[in-house]
């Protein structure tokens, strides 16, 4: 086997961050650091990147990296006290050696398990203990899939509540030509309109200004279709019922010192997200399920259509 198809290789990313690089026998890879536990790349086997990040996300702690998969823990957005999307996009997580069974394990070799936890400082702004762990696996098809487990290990038994997504940035020909499907007739909050609550109408969601809106209830399949590259994501999730999409359009992006200002064009976010979840002594999962699992899935079909789920 040649030194490209090692399946799990560590090695130097931006700015001398360490990052783990997965590889599949057919040729799809998929990249992370170890920096936000932050998911950077994922490509097929064609060498395609499926993953929008910005030319100029700023590697450079304690930003977060902008674009990728962010993981937002313990809080999702500004719903609480803390900073924006939490902490744990913004602390360095390390090889978690010995993490507990799978009931999934399969034969892949390209996967990688991460550990989190909190430091003292942490403490002080988020008072509970815990373990996070997170699994990446990059399948034999070049799905690309993200399995969190995150476990309450406060010694007084004290539970604790948490908002979460994973921040998912699609890459897109032309944010004004794609749809996502999945979603008509749901009931959303509209961020911009101060979590107002209304109901989807019965058509397939369009992109035509700034949209950001949090779904509630959804189904564990979304589709995002992009026609230009004739592509469709296939967005697969477990224990996350809700789901953000996410689009700044022109004046937010020219905002942002870390994102391009045409490049709102090119990325739409669809994020598998929880409102609430619960957690108890000693629990290894949160109310919504076992595991919060994202699944992401990649194939090659016939028509040259690339499914993500």
């Amino acid at each position: 086997m040649s030194i490209e198809r090692v399946p799990v290789e560590v090695c130097k990313g931006v700015n001398g961050l360490e990052k783990i690089v997965l590889r599949e026998v057919r040729g799809s890879s998929a990249e992370l650091y170890f920096y936000g536990g932050h998911v950077t790349s994922w490509k097929n086997d064609h060498g395609e990147e499926l993953l929008f990040l910005s030319s100029k996300a700023i590697f450079k702690p304690p930003k977060a990296i902008r674009g990728g998969i962010p993981i937002c823990f313990p809080q999702f957005g500004s719903l609480g006290p803390l900073e924006q999307h939490g902490f744990a996009r913004n602390r360095f997580w390390s090889i978690d050696n010995d993490p507990p069974p799978f009931p999934t394990n399969s034969s892949n070799k390209a996967f990688v398990d991460l550990i989190l936890k909190p430091s003292e400082e942490d403490m002080k702004v988020w008072p509970h203990r815990y373990e996070f762990r997170l699994r990446v696996t990059l399948g034999p098809g070049g799905d690309l899939m993200l399995t969190s487990r995150i476990r309450n290990t406060n010694t007084d038994g004290k539970p604790f509540t948490f908002t979460f997504a994973y921040h998912t940035y699609f890459s897109v020909s032309d944010v004004s030509e794609v749809r996502v499907e999945g979603l008509e007739t749901l009931d959303y909050l509209d961020n911009l309109r101060d979590k107002e609550r209304f109901t989807e109408q019965g058509d397939a969601i369009t992109f035509e200004s700034e949209f950001d809106k949090i779904y509630l209830s959804t189904p564990t399949k979304i589709a995002i279709l992009d026609h230009e590259k004739k592509r469709t994501f296939v967005l697969r999730k477990d224990g996350l019922p809700d789901a953000v999409v996410w689009n700044p359009w022109d004046k937010k992006a020219k905002a942002m010192a870390d994102f391009g200002d045409d490049e709102y064009k090119h990325m739409l976010c669809v994020e598998a997200a929880a409102w609430a979840i619960g957690s108890s002594k000693g629990s290894p999962r949160g109310i919504a399920q076992a595991d919060l699992v994202h699944p992401c899935t990649g194939s090659l079909a016939a028509s040259g259509d690339q499914f993500y789920q």
